[in-house]
């Protein structure tokens, strides 16, 4: 949504002739919605490239994701469903909503999408024919894919998930990078958690439907598909909840049922355990005063900032794994008022940034010009030196460093080797690098470099979660902040700080 991220499909586009459906042009033959479908949203200058995966969950259901690719984010489908010939789904971190009808004997689907702030604008879905792998056809001629001798898989753990706290509730949350070394397709059909107790205690699980919703494959277009094909490479994120931090083990094992070309038999692979760090995570004080502040893509296992794996020097990190985009709203809801293209009129424009710790100033950067507010309007070309835009990062100890980022330009009251006190202004909210709108990004991580190094999670000692989501309205709230003590927020609270 923000750094690496997307906030609106087309917030700029001119409205067209909406799609309307008339009696022939009703799908010749019964119509299916699984597979990869393609398509533009916009007109003339500003168009973006979108690819919808779907796979079927049930009769008339189904899951997927959306991948807006000339933004760089993939977002999760919700509530997709095939009724006749209609479609329906809905992309709920954005507020769209897609409906349309099958066309062209079930090869294209005409709609309109719906989004929150934007007019109704005319989409055309079509869809992208498998293409038949060499690996396959080489394999048509056999009877069977032969058994392999052992499961041809690679599986590391990069960083070992470190408990703790959100919302009540304890978590471990790390990523399987699976490698197929083997000469056959792999599916992965599921993935067992367990314990090492004697016997193994199954603590969740997770089957094909869920994986095709979480697997990731850096690189490549965003799909749904749990098979990783002959040399292939996929991210499967893992987010474990448990009611009590005594049920978290102290080493978790992994149990894959996997499925090999066309072998007719499932084979397991035992193994892959994961040593879970218990100590106690990092408290810090909150970056920004004041309430109503919204975490936009905060920790998930959906955010774009979870899924953000960056190759830096020769290693794929994830820098993002918990950071979390401040955005301050207004009671109605909104982030901004009049022009919402005019920087000033953002609420969280301007706004002080805090030293969350002590500590001593590592890095920083000035001087990058901040964006016009919109979906693709950035100032200056986005490389690793400018994603973050006008940055500082602060060491703040046992081998820590907290990233601020996407300040503006000329506020920064800080430079390299200062120390820094709890509670110090270390510059102003603006909108520069890879941002759509003022706002503060923040995350913490275990190397000096705003992108080369492992998120880790920490914990505010406390705050109050006002509500939740885009557009909630702190002038029409009903109910009670909820109190949180030595927890994160998680991706939609709105969070009110209490007074430093």
């Amino acid at each position: 949504m923000w750094w690496l991220g997307v906030l609106v499909l087309a917030a700029t586009v001119a409205l067209g002739i909406l799609a309307v459906r008339t009696p022939a042009q009703k799908a010749e033959k019964e119509a299916d919605l699984e597979g990869t479908w393609e398509g533009t949203l916009g007109t003339g200058a500003v168009k973006l490239r979108l690819i919808v995966t779907l796979a079927k969950i049930k009769e008339g259901s189904y899951a997927g994701k959306l991948n807006s690719v000339d933004q760089g984010a993939t977002l999760p489908i919700e509530n997709a469903t095939l009724k006749g010939d209609a479609v329906r789904f809905e992309v709920g971190k954005i507020g769209g909503v897609y409906q349309g009808y099958f066309v062209r004997d079930n090869k294209e689907i005409r709609g309109t999408w719906t989004q929150t702030g934007v007019p109704p604008q005319p989409l055309t879905f079509v869809r992208r024919e498998k293409p038949e792998t060499a690996v396959a056809q080489a394999a048509a001629p056999a009877e069977h894919t032969p058994k392999p001798n052992t499961p041809p898989l690679d599986i590391v753990v990069p960083i070992a998930p470190t408990a703790f706290k959100a919302c009540g509730k304890w978590n471990l949350v790390y990523e399987l990078h699976a490698a197929n070394l083997g000469r056959w397709d792999a599916a992965i059909k599921r993935i067992d958690v367990i314990n090492s107790d004697t016997p193994p205690l199954l603590l969740t699980s997770f089957s094909s439907p869920a994986i095709e919703n979480m697997i990731e494959r850096p690189g490549a277009d965003a799909n749904l598909d749990v098979t990783i094909g002959p040399a292939g490479f996929a991210v499967v994120p893992l987010w474990l909840t448990f009611e009590r931090r005594e049920l978290i083990p102290v080493t978790i094992r992994h149990r894959l049922i996997l499925k090999f070309g066309d072998y007719p038999e499932a084979i397991t692979l035992e193994g892959v355990p994961v040593e879970v760090n218990m100590n106690p995570v990092v408290v810090v004080s909150p970056p920004v005063r004041g309430e109503n502040w919204l975490a936009a893509d905060g920790p998930s296992n959906t955010s774009v900032h979870r899924k953000a794996l960056i190759p830096i020097e020769g290693r794929a990190v994830i820098a993002q794994r918990f950071a979390i985009d401040w955005v301050q709203l207004y009671p109605d809801g909104k982030s901004y008022h009049d022009d919402p293209r005019d920087n000033r009129n953002y609420r969280a424009y301007g706004a002080e940034i805090r030293s969350v710790s002590d500590g001593i100033v590592t890095q920083t950067k000035d001087g990058i010009q901040q964006n016009v507010p919109g979906p693709k309007s950035r100032a200056v070309p986005m490389t690793l030196e400018t994603l973050a835009g006008n940055y500082v990062t602060v060491e703040i100890g046992r081998g820590l460093y907290a990233v601020y980022a996407h300040m503006q330009p000329g506020s920064l009251r800080v430079q390299v080797g200062d120390k820094v006190r709890e509670g110090d202004v270390l510059g102003l909210i603006g909108n520069s690098g890879n941002s759509t709108e003022p706002h503060l990004h923040f995350h913490i991580c275990n190397a000096n470099s705003a992108l080369g190094c492992e998120g880790l999670p920490f914990a505010f000692p406390s705050f109050e979660v006002q509500g939740h989501g885009w557009g909630w309205k702190s002038a029409e709230a009903k109910d009670a902040p909820v109190k949180h003590e030595m927890e994160i927020p998680l991706e939609g609270d709105v969070v009110k700080f209490p007074p430093q």
